[in-house]
């Protein structure tokens, strides 16, 4: 137990090690990918994320009083669809599916950096509850992992769920895992080339990963549609 648990702390935040650029600026007002500390809404009490994945349909509830931190960035990238398109790069069987690389290697550097303080852990990381991963005391960022099975042992390391799977546990059992642990440990992703390369080094290398398509807060709306340059009228031609 006590190398699995190394292996997770040291492979889960491997890209929080290195610094990161500068974020960009949002527009005032606007919240962005691209600008992490406008992503700051406090979630509700309790929320609901319809997951949509190439394996199926979940549904995963949030409890903000388990883990008001982390139940207010996990609520902050959903709305902002940071997690669309994104692959499950590390999927342990008996273990946990971890999740949490933007497909983007832009939209991930700005966010290597962004991190949060730890939770006090109140619930238990058994079967079906999801955590964010971390590489130590208050590091957490953007990846977050589905427990397969009981991973009690991991709350004395300071692992704090904040949500469940309620709708669809038997879909996320079925993730693809048989790429297994990543490099440079095992055969499967490497993290730093996914964080550089993105989505097309992992379809490239590891197409049988399932990934999501969409996830979404339930009863809310979905992610704000990109801000696009408006192109110049043109000037009306003076008739002669």
């Amino acid at each position: 137990m006590k190398a699995i648990l190394i292996a997770l702390l040291a492979a889960a935040g491997l890209s929080a090690q290195k610094p990161a650029a500068p974020a960009r600026r949002a527009p005032a007002g606007r919240p962005s990918l691209m600008s992490p500390s406008s992503l700051n809404a406090t979630a509700p009490a309790v929320y609901k994320v319809k997951v949509v994945s190439t394996k199926g349909e979940f549904t995963i509830e949030v409890h903000r009083d388990w883990a008001p931190l982390g139940a207010d960035r996990f609520y902050n990238l959903v709305k902002n669809g940071f997690y669309d398109d994104a692959s499950f790069f590390r999927v342990i069987p008996n273990f946990m599916a971890q999740i949490g690389i933007n497909a983007k290697p832009s939209v991930t550097k700005v966010w290597e950096n962004a991190t949060i303080k730890d939770d006090p852990v109140k619930q238990s990381n058994t079967k079906g509850f999801v955590t964010f991963a971390t590489s130590g005391p208050n590091s957490r960022t953007t990846q977050v992992f589905f427990n397969f099975k009981d991973n009690s042992f991991l709350d004395k390391a300071g692992f704090s769920p904040f949500g469940n799977v309620v709708e669809g546990m038997d879909v996320v059992d079925k993730l693809y895992s048989d790429y297994g642990e990543g490099a440079p440990d095992g055969r499967g992703p490497s993290q730093a080339k996914v964080s550089a390369e993105g989505k097309p080094y992992l379809d490239k290398n590891f197409p049988e990963l399932d990934s999501i398509k969409t996830a979404r807060i339930v009863g809310e709306p979905g992610p704000p549609a990109p801000a696009t340059a408006k192109k110049p009228v043109a000037a009306a031609k003076k008739k002669s």
